[in-house]
């Protein structure tokens, strides 16, 4: 099949999260399959852009991907040059695939899709929640679901969410939706590096014993949670793992000095590599205590590490760490959170059971190549309606 992959921006603009490094996971697992994939995407990186050629192809493993530039509405990812290339070429892709919603790219390739006959999927990404509407941006989101949004959702040939608890969200509106399709996203079989962390982190990783916090410094993901319940485990350090784009850390800083933990919190910026490899190897444990999480692409990362992970029941990959034995699922609240770190942090024979476990979940159920099995299904089946296989 000839695949379009649309998403507002991709790597190298690692600062924007999980969807860039799920979208490149499938992408580039679709093509190791023998699919002619292609990605339309911005050149936005920040306030700044990558750089990247535009307006020709650009091969990353196998993925031929596309850099328009976004003149202005940037904030949106408006960009004239990314909706003409739709209008030259979207008739000519078998399937079409939006990433996440609110931003114009994924509107215009769904709008242009539709014109053209050609079927499309939308994945939310975790943007279709009441809750985070109502925090973010409140009237004006609503009126965009209600205006443009919803018809993008009705006439799409599918729906992909990433986890159950995603699908029961996306239903909580009410809409007209199409077949509605779970499958997670993937994740390397084992992300152990052979070279070097950086001097910082290899320090940190020789230290005292840590958990780990892997992700955005975001309000969603419950960090406020999380000191609170190392009030309660003395002696423990917290390694925060992400980067700032939300300027939440000064907030952060004052709940960690409030409740007692500043001297055991350690700041080292967003991480990958080898750098992310050397923290999940010597973390006690992950930890991912969010008050919305779609799914948690850190999960299944820990997992792939042999890294136990603590989450909360608001992360979508909360049923897969029961259903697996790779760690718990525990109640926000700082009681119930700091008795399971305690417990864990002391209980390396437990530790080592939960995290084979998780290995052995991620290299077969979260499989970059099992993934894109799934989704070449899927794809196969809006290509080919039941009634109307060739």
């Amino acid at each position: 099949m000839k695949l379009l992959q649309v998403v507002a921006s991709y790597l190298p603009a690692v600062r924007y999260g999980g969807t860039i490094v799920s979208v490149h996971g499938l992408a580039r697992a679709l093509a190791a399959r023998g699919h002619d994939v292609h990605v339309y995407t911005t050149s936005v990186d920040g306030a700044g852009d990558s750089d990247v050629p535009l307006g020709v192809p650009v091969e990353r493993d196998g993925v031929k991907v596309w850099y328009f530039r976004s003149p202005n509405l940037r904030r949106l990812y408006r960009s004239p040059d990314l909706g003409a290339a739709l209008a030259r070429s979207v008739g000519g892709f078998d399937v079409v695939h939006t990433h996440a919603i609110f931003l114009w790219p994924l509107w215009a390739a769904a709008r242009a899709a539709h014109r053209a006959g050609v079927p499309y999927v939308v994945s939310p990404r975790g943007m279709l929640e009441r809750d985070l509407i109502a925090e973010k941006s409140t009237w004006l989101k609503g009126m965009w679901i209600a205006m443009v949004e919803r018809r993008s959702l009705e006439q799409a040939s599918a729906l992909h969410v990433t986890s159950a608890r995603e699908a029961a969200e996306a239903a909580a509106f009410g809409f007209r939706l199409p077949a509605m399709h779970v499958i997670p996203n993937g994740v390397d079989p084992d992300p152990a590096s052979s070279r070097a962390p950086s001097a910082a982190i290899a320090e940190i990783a020789a230290g005292p014993p840590f958990v780990l916090f892997l992700g955005r410094l975001n309000w969603k993901k419950g960090i406020d949670r999380l000191f609170g319940a190392m009030a309660r485990v003395p002696g423990v350090r917290l390694v925060l793992a992400g980067n700032d784009e939300d300027g939440y850390r000064a907030v952060l800083n004052e709940v960690a000095a409030r409740v007692g933990v500043s001297s055991r919190v350690v700041y080292t910026g967003a991480v990958d590599g080898a750098d992310k490899a050397a923290l999940l190897a010597q973390a006690r444990m992950l930890v991912l205590p969010s008050y919305s999480e779609n799914f948690g692409n850190v999960v299944v990362e820990a997992m792939a590490a042999g890294c136990p992970a603590i989450v909360t029941p608001e992360v979508g990959m909360a049923d897969a760490i029961g259903e697996t034995g790779a760690g718990w699922v525990v109640d926000g609240d700082a009681v119930d959170l700091s008795g399971a770190i305690a417990r864990l942090v002391t209980n390396a024979a437990l530790r080592a059971e939960m995290g084979e476990r998780g290995r052995q979940a991620a290299a077969t159920r979260f499989s970059w190549a099992t993934v894109a099995g799934e989704m070449e299904a899927l794809y196969e089946s809006v290509r080919h309606p039941q009634g109307q296989r060739a």
